[in-house]
């Protein structure tokens, strides 16, 4: 059933895209998107932006933030808890309702304050690890607001890139009402939302008065269309059914090219881990966490995906700034038998949630399958349990200690050193205040993060970030397995579209020819 329809755009040489996506349902778009990255990729990055948005549009570099609905931010000289953010003048929402210090502080109202009749638990939930930092936010002018923090905060203005921001008017005129606020455009990202078939399509169309010139839509629509079976969504692409997949499967690659398709692929700030929890056997000893490194045999796992990864041995990828010179734990069963039995676990049972598809894992169920034997192969002893992705984002959301799991295969995005590093490292944000699911803790690692974060001057924390990162290999936080080449298919008659070194990508620039 076709719940809501806008009115249509006139007819250009634009073309319509439509985009086969790995997940199972349509993200929530609603500015908080479910279905992890992936969700954000089509549902958030399209219809709004935040403060500060991410410029995807070179292919040679790690993609960064730049200025989005804020034209810049300082941090008080004075005050090394308190940003100024200067808005963005003349910005209007999909709706006609101007952003302004009014409305911006009406968004954060949205999600921190449970007595605000804007409040929508919906969107505050996902959105308060983003915000575990902010104190208070004032208006300083129509165009100004400064954010207050509990402690310093350096890395704060990424957090401002993943709180999307909505109108006020749109929800007020639906007398708050978010489901009927839905079916409404109310953005004021370079797309609005046009129609949605529920649990089969989302609709958007070009936004032609988005302020960013340069990112208005070159397509006259965007369809996408949910379909976690990677052989379905080739199978579509080769029927001439979509124009682009995300995630194409190793084994249909020739066929896909032997058609005529575009293949592109590109390293980016992705991880294919175990998560490990630290707090309890058989992971809080760190010579087990090193015995499950050295018996990856990680260029058999790029063989079976014919490719299209390349083998990991830490979270970041070597384009990233923080790099460093990490310990590096090559294939070596002997030395992993051997640690293993040091540690008197031997064999070393564990339980690890795994997800059958999802944004960011790949083709997890045969690469879950080639863990647990190379894993067997040296003394442990793996007990894997499917489920749905939303299942695991579950787990991942409540944290290990509630979980019945010692680990979770689960794909992160490390795009920046906040959510990747800091978030991920330190004892300040175990879950739910941040990343560290499995609770490891360091005391020295806490203390590089707190002067990271109290530390302004750019180079100097990225000193800070590099030693938090080498420390965390050395200590082997998790079982380090591949980066994905962030694969994809195009039909032929697709055109413009560069591939960022991102979770997130700019569909705008893409026509598709007759």
């Amino acid at each position: 059933m076709l719940v809501a329809t806008m009115a249509a755009v006139p007819a250009s040489a634009g073309g319509t895209l439509r985009v086969a996506m790995t997940a199972a349902d349509i993200p929530d778009w609603g500015s908080v998107p479910d279905q992890g990255y992936e969700g954000r990729r089509f549902a958030g990055y399209t219809l709004y932006d935040g403060l500060a948005n991410w410029d995807l549009s070179k292919p040679d570099v790690a993609a960064d933030i730049k200025p989005g609905l804020a034209t810049g931010w300082q941090i008080n000289p004075a005050n090394n808890k308190r940003w100024t953010f200067n808005l963005r003048p003349g910005v209007k929402f999909h709706d006609g309702c101007e952003w302004n210090a009014d409305g911006a502080l009406w968004n954060f109202e949205r999600l921190r304050n449970d007595k605000a009749p804007q409040y929508n638990i919906r969107h505050a939930g996902p959105s308060a690890s983003f915000l575990i930092n902010v104190d208070t936010i004032e208006k300083v002018d129509d165009l100004t607001i400064a954010i207050n923090t509990k402690i310093p905060d350096s890395l704060l203005p990424y957090e401002m890139s993943l709180v999307l921001m909505i109108s006020r008017c749109a929800v007020e005129k639906a007398n708050y009402d978010y489901t009927a606020a839905l079916q409404t455009p109310m953005g004021t990202g370079p797309y609005k939302f046009s129609s949605v078939v529920p649990h089969e399509r989302l609709e958007l169309i070009p936004n032609t008065e988005y302020w960013d010139k340069e990112r208005i839509p070159k397509q006259d629509k965007l369809v996408l269309l949910p379909m976690p079976e990677a052989s379905t969504r080739a199978a579509a692409l080769l029927s001439g059914q979509v124009d682009f997949v995300e995630a194409p499967a190793p084994d249909t690659i020739p066929q896909l090219k032997g058609a005529g398709m575009q293949i592109v692929t590109r390293p980016y700030p992705h991880n294919w881990t175990y998560i490990l929890r630290h707090d309890r056997p058989p992971f809080s000893d760190v010579r087990v966490r090193q015995a499950m490194n050295y018996a990856m045999n990680r260029k058999e796992m790029v063989e079976m995906l014919q490719g299209l990864a390349v083998p990991g041995y830490q979270t970041l990828t070597e384009s990233q700034p923080w790099y460093g010179k990490p310990v590096r734990y090559e294939y070596d069963p002997d030395k992993a038998r051997k640690l293993l039995k040091e540690a008197g676990c031997m064999p070393c049972k564990f339980k690890v949630g795994i997800s059958t598809s999802g944004s960011g894992q790949m083709q997890p169920l045969p690469m879950n399958e080639l863990v647990k034997e190379q894993l067997e192969a040296v003394g442990f002893e793996v007990k894997l349990v499917p489920m749905d992705w939303s299942a695991l984002v579950g787990v991942w959301r409540g944290g290990g200690q509630k979980s019945e799991f010692d680990a979770i295969n689960f794909s992160l995005g490390p795009m920046d050193p906040m959510q990747g590093i800091v978030k991920k490292w330190t004892t300040r944000y175990f879950t739910p205040n941040g990343f560290n699911w499995g609770r490891y803790a360091s005391a020295e690692m806490d203390s590089l993060g707190d002067q990271a974060l109290a530390t302004f001057d750019i180079p100097a924390r990225d000193a800070l970030l590099t030693k938090m990162n080498e420390l965390s290999v050395k200590d082997a936080v998790e079982l380090y397995v591949v980066h994905d080449l962030n694969p994809r298919a195009m039909s032929p008659k697709v055109k413009g579209f560069v591939q960022a070194q991102s979770w997130f990508q700019d569909l705008t620039p893409i026509s598709v020819d007759p």
